[in-house]
């Protein structure tokens, strides 16, 4: 029986695949994205996110810490994370909810039977369960369990994937899904680099290898303004992904501020400021991208 680390089930999402569909957000991912709107993906194991806004200066955090990580200080509690050992004793008697504790292990069976209570609205909307993160095939046995015990279940699932894994991982999750989520970020491997700490290299070998295959594959662009907006760089993704069979369509998706919040609370240093693409920028780039023949939706 696998286990797996998850940060969050969201069901009705429209945005991961057709229809109606329930989301497994799984921790761990080896990209470091500076636009990344879930950061509280990143690390594989528990993340602590604090909201300092709501403390109401109880100190029940600070008396349910062992490790000295939460103290008063001048009559204000204080947060060393260079203490802390995540391990959510001060989230559990937060009474404000101040305090989150990010990330809990959950057996494939467990999560199984949750997203099971959602299987009349998948079969209304031909929708279904996406599996992402984070990187999900960080946590490829977990992944497994879930793909086929959606299959055994009749309900269709997806993967979501940044590519940045081992082959054998992405091409057996690959054969037991109904559709893959592909996200690239850049063509150019310096740019891409750049923006994610990363080579794209062997992410562009997975994806080449997987769009000679039969699953259908849905490319994911996420457009961030001063990383990849240039029409040259769309242009080259679409071209790239204009020669893989498998790929059926490619989205783009506007950049967004839901991350930057975040940062702050989980103890990351914030990101560059980044003004979100208007609806014409975007409009524009889809053109420049269904020049080479496949269909363009934007999100």
């Amino acid at each position: 029986m696998a286990i797996g680390t998850v940060f969050n089930i969201q069901r009705f999402s429209v945005a991961d695949g057709p229809g109606i569909r329930t989301t497994v957000f799984l921790k761990g991912c080896n990209l470091r994205c500076f636009w990344c709107h879930n950061p509280e993906s990143w690390d594989a194991g528990r993340s602590i996110e604090v909201f300092p806004e709501r403390c109401i200066g109880c100190g029940q955090c600070a008396e349910a810490c062992e490790h000295g990580a939460r103290f008063l200080e001048g009559g204000s509690l204080r947060f060393d994370r260079g203490l802390c050992q995540r391990c959510g004793a001060c989230a559990e008697v937060c009474v404000a909810d101040a305090i989150r504790s990010i990330g809990a292990e959950r057996t494939a069976q467990e999560v199984l039977a949750e997203i099971e209570r959602d299987a009349p609205f998948f079969l209304q909307s031909g929708g279904g369960v996406t599996i992402s993160g984070g990187e999900p095939l960080l946590q490829p046995e977990f992944v497994l369990e879930l793909l086929r015990g959606c299959s055994d279940r009749g309900i269709a699932s997806a993967i979501d994937t940044a590519g940045h894994v081992a082959w054998p991982a992405l091409s057996e999750a690959a054969r037991s899904a109904d559709l893959v989520l592909f996200d690239v970020k850049a063509l150019d491997p310096e740019l891409h680099r750049r923006g994610t700490g990363v080579s794209n290299s062997l992410i562009l070998t997975n994806l080449e290898r997987l769009g000679s295959g039969r699953t259908p594959i849905w490319i994911r662009v996420p457009l961030v303004p001063g990383f990849n907006d240039a029409e040259s760089e769309l242009s080259a993704i679409a071209d790239f992904c204009s020669k893989l069979p498998a790929v059926e369509r490619i989205e783009i998706l506007g950049y967004h501020r839901l991350g930057e919040g975040k940062r702050g609370r989980l103890g990351l240093e914030r990101g560059p400021d980044v003004e979100p693409p208007s609806e014409d920028a975007l409009a524009r780039l889809a053109v420049v991208a269904e020049a080479f023949g496949k269909p363009v939706v934007v999100r």
